[in-house]
């Protein structure tokens, strides 16, 4: 069973007030968490991977096809393939969100780090 632990490395910058870290990435799916500073807005956008979330700390508004969801700890949530959304963060604290897509995000592997261990 492979294990991935926390490191500095693994984290990057997305975009100004969003970094993620590549948790798993597997056949299956990728594992991402999204450390998001407050006021800052995730850029809207779309990708054909079911997107399956929960909000760890913080909250703010996730609109999804137009339509606005406030969002705070505790919250989940599901963004079909292809569906546009963006998040707009509250004004205090930092938003944590562990995301999953399936299938797997291709296009974040450069980001993956192998296990620390097999």
């Amino acid at each position: 069973m492979p294990i991935w632990e926390e490191r500095a490395d693994a984290w990057h910058d997305v975009q100004p007030g969003v970094r993620r870290r590549i948790l798993t990435h597997c056949d299956a799916l990728t594992m991402v968490l999204y450390d998001i500073a407050p006021s800052t807005t995730f850029a809207s956008h779309t990708h054909p991977h079911l997107q399956s979330g929960v909000v760890m700390e913080g909250g703010g508004t996730f609109t999804i096809e137009g339509v606005a969801h406030p969002v705070h700890k505790g919250s989940s949530y599901v963004v079909p393939g292809g569906a546009k959304h963006e998040l707009k963060t509250h004004a205090v604290g930092p938003t944590v969100i562990l995301d999953v897509f399936v299938p797997r995000r291709d296009d974040f592997a450069p980001e993956a780090l192998a296990p620390d261990r097999p």
